[in-house]
């Protein structure tokens, strides 16, 4: 029987949630995630692995119509079924969004709503595209990213467990294989790395 485990996988319009998944489940290359359009509603996958678990992946489009129609924007109602038995949320964030403040507060919604429909969802933060940001200022960045997750997670009592990401070195590889590894009971340590 299989063991089956429902992930989302949200964040802003272009943040790379499709190209990380393209490079991470279909082996594409960084240069060939430019040839990705946007993702329309929500793509679902069922990946295979350790032959008896399944991820149930919900690459959720981010663009802020979707967005909306997932959280009960514009005077609607959410869409339970969206939130509804998730065992893992990754968030992308886009490390040069110019909207930094508008993507915490979808983050905050996004939670509000696991919080009503599944409550003990594991949360992921990827700090993406950290290429783009100068070497010597990288770890502040980041830190500062983190501890506005952090603060966001924490007024629902959750924690966020945060990567820096690149889709042009292996930091996008070792977060997703530590995220992957947590939905293995049992595992005391990574299969990878």
């Amino acid at each position: 029987m299989s063991n089956s485990k429902k992930v989302l996988l949200m964040g802003r319009s272009c943040s790379g949630k499709s190209s990380m998944r393209s490079m991470i489940f279909s082996n594409y290359n960084p240069f060939e995630t430019r040839m990705l359009g946007p993702t329309i509603d929500i793509e679902h996958s069922n990946l295979k692995f350790l032959s008896s678990m399944t991820l149930n992946l919900w690459d959720c489009g981010g663009q802020s119509g979707f967005m909306e129609g997932y959280l009960g924007g514009n005077g609607g109602k959410e869409n339970p079924n969206v939130f509804k038995k998730t065992e893992v949320l990754i968030y992308v964030f886009d490390v040069e969004s110019r909207e930094i403040n508008a993507d915490i507060e979808t983050f905050k919604r996004v939670l509000k709503n696991l919080a009503k429909y599944s409550p003990n969802v594991v949360v992921f933060t990827l700090i993406h595209k950290m290429d783009l940001v100068q070497a010597p200022k990288r770890q502040d960045v980041f830190d500062v990213m983190r501890g506005r997750v952090d603060a966001a997670a924490s007024s629902f009592n959750m924690t966020a467990v945060s990567f820096p990401t690149s889709i042009w070195d292996e930091s996008l590889y070792k977060a997703w294989s530590k995220i992957v590894c947590s939905l293995i009971p049992n595992l005391q340590k990574p299969l990878l790395w």
